[in-house]
């Protein structure tokens, strides 16, 4: 075969990212290579006539060894070569492998199947691997850097923002909590889904017509089939494979993607100039800009979010595969064949994510001067602790009061403790309630509460760590451990 420089290559999976992510890449070979597609078809053919040998009980350990070197010695070229004159891929396999096997077995080969008993049969297979073999022990190690990070930074405050505004404080740890809880059961739903793939032997309609005519129990004939490449049958079969079992793995991953891709976009705003609280590791040779010489971007997480935006959208093919006319049309037959670049993307993501997570850093100093700060009422995330505490000392419109003490502060340009100050009468009521709690020793030192926000954080630290617990203990099932 003619052997081409990756740079002549059209899709950047097999250069730019085959260059820069060259044991991942070696990790998806096996599975979603054209090597692996074709080497899949020829797994789950050996695997028919081990079945067919199986119910006539003559598959013995020597016939066994002899049709593992069979399938050892299918050339993918070899079997394209015969494709070109066949203008089928599968009787092009087909014709390959009866001239592997000895001449007695010959006419086992394909014998009762039709070409999607073994397309989508080797595509479940290849799913599978591909999922519990690379991805999923991909996620694990995101979540669990997660969850390092979720018990590194629990304590350490943050101002909370919705609708990009400052809110009421929480800590980064609480921050991040929320991915590992997110991504968590995710990951949990992908591994189930890997496991409920699906393959066939139901012939060219899904009603066993060949096989009835082979054995007695066509069913019996399939499970046997199907155990040598440790899968299951579907339910009900056309000619194809059910297709929401891979449909609703794919959706899976999708969800991920999209959680991963959430958390790129939030690291990314996090580290603005004007925020400046995160920062991503940044090698001493790394050039951040052609022309500015001071610039350091946070383009892993940008790359993590163009990634997204590049499979993302695969979904509607996804759903769109799940239609074929009758008991099957072809129209699946190119489409199919991009879930490799889908599932290659999805790990590319993954894996930048977690150098991401490694190298990342969170400026203390900076973090507590953006809670404190708050733009425009320094210390104004406390209005609500305010509004809240007069509230329970009594007050029906605690919060417009409140809200009255904050415009002052914005007018008179104060600090939120300043203009609460300058309502004694309210200050007394709240610090009357804050003694009454054990916030504050006495009455007095109402003022200092809402001096330092960093101490209105809730429940922030215990969810955070409790949430980093359990997906920790998650990620340490024994079915994660490749």
């Amino acid at each position: 075969m003619e052997v081409r420089t990756i740079f002549r290559n059209i899709s950047p999976i097999d250069h730019r990212y085959s260059i820069s992510e060259q044991e991942l890449f070696n990790r998806l070979v096996p599975w979603l290579s054209e090597e692996a597609s074709v080497g899949s078809c020829v797994k789950a053919e050996i695997a028919l006539i081990s079945a067919h040998l199986a119910v006539r009980e003559g598959l013995t350990p020597a016939l066994r060894e002899i049709l593992e070197n069979a399938a050892a010695s299918v050339d993918p070229e070899e079997v394209y070569k015969e494709e070109e004159k066949t203008r089928h891929n599968i009787r092009a396999l087909v014709n390959v492998l009866k001239r592997k096997v000895p001449s007695e077995i010959a006419p086992l080969v394909h014998l009762g199947a039709t070409s999607v008993d073994i397309l989508d049969t080797a595509l479940s297979f290849r799913m599978k691997g591909a999922t519990q073999q690379v991805a999923l022990p991909l996620l694990r190690k995101l979540e669990i850097l997660l969850c390092d990070f979720v018990d590194k930074e629990a304590e350490t405050p943050q101002v909370g923002r919705t609708h990009g505004q400052h809110a009421v404080p929480i800590t980064v740890g609480f921050a991040f909590a929320e991915y590992v809880s997110r991504l968590g059961k995710s990951i949990l739903e992908i591994a189930r889904l890997s496991r409920e793939l699906k393959g066939k032997l139901a012939g060219a309609v899904g009603a066993y017509n060949a096989t009835s005519m082979i054995v007695q129990d066509p069913e019996e004939l399939e499970q046997r089939y199907l155990a040598e490449l440790g899968l299951e049958a579907s339910e009900h079969s056309t000619q194809l494979v059910e297709p929401e079992y891979l449909l609703r793995l794919l959706l899976e991953y999708n969800v991920a993607f999209g959680i991963i891709a959430n958390l790129a976009d939030d690291l990314r705003n996090l580290q603005r100039t004007e925020i400046g609280e995160l920062r991503e590791g940044f090698g001493a040779d790394q050039v951040g800009s052609s022309t500015m010489p001071q610039k350091r971007n946070p383009w892993n997480s940008e790359h993590v979010k163009s990634l997204w935006k590049t499979f993302m959208p695969r979904v509607t093919t996804f759903f769109m595969d799940q239609i074929s006319e009758h008991q099957r049309d072809l129209s699946n037959s190119a489409s199919q064949r991009f879930i490799a670049d889908y599932v290659t993307g999805f790990c590319l993501a993954v894996s930048r994510m977690s150098s991401v997570i490694i190298g990342l850093e969170a400026d203390r100093e900076r973090l507590l001067a953006n809670l404190r700060g708050s733009s425009g009422i320094p210390g104004g995330v406390m209005a609500e602790p305010a509004y809240i505490l007069l509230a329970e000392t009594g007050v029906s419109d605690a919060h417009e009061v409140i809200r009255q003490i904050t415009l002052t502060a914005e007018r008179e340009q104060l600090d939120f403790a300043q203009a609460l100050s300058k309502e004694p009468a309210v200050l007394d009521r709240i610090a009357g309630k804050l003694t009454e709690l054990g916030l504050i020793q006495e009455p007095a030192q109402g003022r200092s509460f809402f001096e330092k926000p960093e101490q209105y954080r809730g429940l922030s630290v215990k969810k955070a760590k409790s949430i980093a617990e359990k997906y920790r203990a998650c990620m340490n099932q024994e079915e994660f451990h490749v």
